[in-house]
C-alpha cells in the first residue's frame, strides 16, 4: 500500500471530494446491511406464521428507500473519487510534459522516445487506477466487510462470526505474496511495452527508408518479435491476476461451509433461529465481494506503484541546464565571444571543441565551415545553451548570466533536421510567434523564397502538411524551417546548414533577401557549399573541433589551404554540372 503514501500529497490536495465520497461509501456499506436483515425477519416472520399486510409493505418500502438512496449515495461517490483521479491523471501528465521540455538535449540522447510516450499514457492511466478504483476497492472493501463482521457478530451470532473467518488470513498471506509477484511482472510488462512503442515510432518514422531498401519483411519480423515480447510479459501479469478469484473463491466457499454447517447446529441447539441464519449466510454473500476486492486491490495498487515508481524516475531526473539565481530577465544583445578551451558531450570523453577563440561583432555574418563532424553544429548548440559551454559571452555577459527563455528569444534558429508539424503551412511559419498577421507570414515567406512555391498548392497556405512535412520537398521544408525563424526577426539568425536542399540560384535569392532585411543584425551559417558563406564578414575553417584557418572570403583564398581547395573544386563541379 506503498503508493497511497507516495500520493498522499495529492489525496491532501484534493482532500473535500475524497473525504465526501469515502462518507458517501460508508453511508452505501451502512445500508447495504438492511436487506439481508430484512429477509431474515421475513423468513421468521413466515416461520411463525405472523407475516401480515402491513409488515410485508412496512419492509417493502423500506427496501425501496434504501435502494432509492443507494443508487443516489453511488452516483455522487463516483463522481467526487474517479472524478479526482482523473485530476490526478491531467496534474501528472502536464507535470511530465512540462518536464520534458526543461530538459536538455543530453536526456533524449540517453531516453527512447517510444519509453516517455508509455510514461504519458500507460504508467499515467496505471496511477489514475490507483486513484480512483484502488480508493474505491480499498474504502469499500474494508467499510462493507468491517460493517458485515460487526452486524453479523453483534446482531446474529459471534460464535459463528469468528468460525466463518478462519480462514481469513491464509487469504491475507496468499494475496501479499501474488501482490509482490504482480509487482515485479507488471514493471517488466510496462517496459516491454515501451520497447513496443518506441520500435513503432521509430519504424512510422522511417518508413520511407524500410520501403525504399525493402525491408519490411525484416521489419514486420522485429515488430513481430516486440509484439510477441509484450504477450509473453502480460500473460506473465494474467497468470499471477488469475490467481485471486479462484483463491478467494475456495476461501470464501470453506466460509460457506463452516457457517452452514456450524449454523445449523446452533439451529438444532436453539441458539440463532432459521431467519437469523439465513440472514447470516446472505451477510457472508456481502462479505464475499470485499474478499474479491481485496485481490483486485493488489492487482490495482501493485501496477500503480510501479508505474509510480516510473514516472517519479522520470520526474526526479535533474535539470542539468537551468536558469541561474542571478540571471537576467531581458534579451541578450551585442557581440558574441567563445572562449572554449575543450568541450566534450556529456555521454563522451573525448573533446569535441578545442581552442575555439573568436569575437562576432554585433550585425556581422559569421561563416562556418569544414567536413562532417568538425565541430559546426555544436558551436551553435553551446550558442542556443542545449549544452553548457565553458566561457561563451553574449553582450559581455555569460550565457547562463541570461534566463533560458530571454536568452532563446534572441535566436531564430534553423537546424540542419527540418522538423514541421502536421498543420497548416501558416501555421508551421507562425509556430515561433504564434499571433501574428498574414501579411507577416507572407513577408517571411517572401524572404526565404517559399511564398511562390505556396501559392501553386491547391490550399496555398492553408495546405495541411503530412507529419514531420512528409508531403513536401527536402527543399520546400528548409526554406519554410527558414520562414519560420525569419518571422521573429531574431537579434541573432542560426542558418545551421540550411540552404543544402536548394539550388545556386535559389540560395543566391535567400541570401540576397538575408544581407538586405538582416542589415545591422547578427547571422551565424554553416555551410558545406562555400558560396553560401563567401559573402561573411568573418569565416571560421574547423578541423577535428579546432579552427585552423580564419578571415574572410578574398583573405582566405590567398592563402593555401582547405578553405581554398575546396572553393576550386566546388567552382569545377559546378561548371562540368552546367556542361562547361
Amino acid at each position: 500500500m506503498k503508493v497511497f503514501l507516495d500520493l498522499m500529497w495529492f489525496f491532501k490536495q484534493e482532500k473535500r471530494s475524497y473525504l465526501t465520497g469515502i462518507i458517501l461509501l460508508l453511508f452505501v456499506a451502512l445500508l447495504q446491511l438492511v436487506p439481508p436483515k430484512v429477509v431474515g425477519i421475513f423468513v421468521d416472520h413466515m416461520k411463525d406464521g405472523t407475516l401480515t399486510q402491513s409488515i410485508l409493505i412496512y419492509w417493502l418500502v423500506t427496501l425501496v428507500i434504501v435502494a432509492l438512496l443507494m443508487y443516489g449515495l453511488r452516483y455522487y461517490w463516483r463522481i467526487m473519487i474517479f472524478g479526482s483521479a482523473v485530476k490526478l491523471s491531467r496534474l501528472l501528465r502536464n507535470r511530465l510534459y512540462g518536464h520534458f521540455t526543461k530538459m536538455s538535449q543530453a536526456f533524449y540522447q540517453r531516453k527512447r522516445v517510444g519509453d516517455l510516450m508509455a510514461h504519458a499514457t500507460n504508467d499515467l492511466n496505471a496511477i489514475q487506477q490507483t486513484a480512483g478504483s484502488g480508493v474505491l476497492t480499498l474504502v469499500d472493501s474494508l467499510a462493507t466487510g468491517g460493517f458485515v463482521v460487526i452486524a453479523m457478530a453483534t446482531t446474529i451470532s459471534w460464535k459463528l462470526t469468528l468460525i466463518a473467518l478462519l480462514p481469513m488470513p491464509l487469504m491475507a498471506i496468499l494475496t501479499s505474496w501474488y501482490g509482490s509477484l504482480l509487482h515485479k511482472r507488471f514493471h517488466k510488462a510496462q517496459e516491454s511495452f515501451s520497447e513496443l512503442n518506441d520500435k513503432t515510432q521509430e519504424s512510422v518514422s522511417g518508413i520511407k527508408v524500410i520501403k525504399t531498401f525493402g525491408q519490411e519483411k525484416e521489419e514486420l519480423e522485429a515488430f513481430t518479435s516486440k509484439t510477441n515480447e509484450v504477450v509473453k510479459k502480460n500473460v506473465s501479469v494474467v497468470k499471477v491476476d488469475a490467481l485471486y478469484d479462484p483463491t478467494i473463491s475456495v476461501i470464501a466457499g470453506i466460509s460457506y461451509f463452516l457457517s452452514i454447517v456450524f449454523g445449523a447446529r446452533f439451529v438444532i441447539a436453539g441458539e440463532m433461529t432459521i431467519g437469523e441464519l439465513v440472514s447470516f449466510t446472505t451477510y457472508l454473500s456481502l462479505l464475499i465481494w470485499p474478499m474479491l476486492a481485496f485481490g483486485w486491490l493488489f492487482n490495482i495498487v501493485e501496477r500503480g506503484r510501479a508505474s509510480y515508481d516510473r514516472i517519479s524516475s522520470i520526474l526526479n531526473e535533474e535539470i542539468d541546464i537551468d536558469n541561474n539565481k542571478d540571471a537576467l530577465d531581458n534579451v541578450p544583445s551585442g557581440n558574441i565571444t567563445y572562449s572554449i578551451e575543450s568541450f566534450s558531450y556529456p555521454s563522451t570523453t573525448a573533446p569535441v571543441l578545442k581552442n575555439i577563440h573568436f569575437t562576432l561583432n554585433k550585425g556581422e555574418t559569421l561563416g562556418i565551415v569544414g567536413k562532417t563532424g568538425s565541430g559546426k553544429t555544436t558551436l551553435l548548440k553551446l550558442l542556443l545553451r542545449e549544452f553548457d559551454g565553458e566561457h561563451i559571452y553574449f553582450g559581455g555577459r555569460a550565457l547562463a548570466g541570461y534566463q533560458l527563455d530571454e536568452l532563446r528569444k534572441a535566436f531564430g534558429y534553423v537546424p540542419q533536421e527540418h522538423f514541421l508539424f502536421s498543420a497548416t503551412i501558416a501555421e508551421n511559419i507562425s509556430f515561433a510567434k504564434g499571433i501574428c498577421t498574414i501579411e507577416e507570414i507572407y513577408h517571411a515567406a517572401k524572404l526565404a523564397a517559399i511564398h511562390e512555391d505556396i501559392k501553386v498548392f491547391t490550399d496555398g497556405y492553408e495546405t495541411v502538411v503530412g507529419e514531420r512535412g512528409v508531403s513536401l520537398s527536402g527543399g520546400q521544408k528548409q526554406r519554410i524551417s527558414i520562414a519560420r525563424a525569419l518571422i521573429l526577426n531574431p537579434e541573432v539568425l542560426l542558418l545551421d546548414d540550411s540552404l543544402s536542399a536548394v539550388d545556386a540560384k535559389t540560395e543566391e535569392t535567400i541570401l540576397s533577401s538575408l544581407r538586405k532585411e538582416r542589415a545591422g543584425k547578427t547571422t551565424v551559417i554553416t555551410a558545406h557549399r562555400l558560396s553560401a558563406i563567401q559573402h561573411a564578414n568573418q569565416i571560421l575553417v574547423l578541423d577535428e573541433g579546432q579552427i585552423i584557418q580564419r578571415g574572410t572570403h578574398e583573405e582566405l583564398m590567398n592563402q593555401s589551404g582547405w578553405y581554398k581547395n575546396m572553393y576550386l573544386r566546388q567552382q569545377l563541379e559546378q561548371l562540368v554540372e552546367h556542361g562547361g
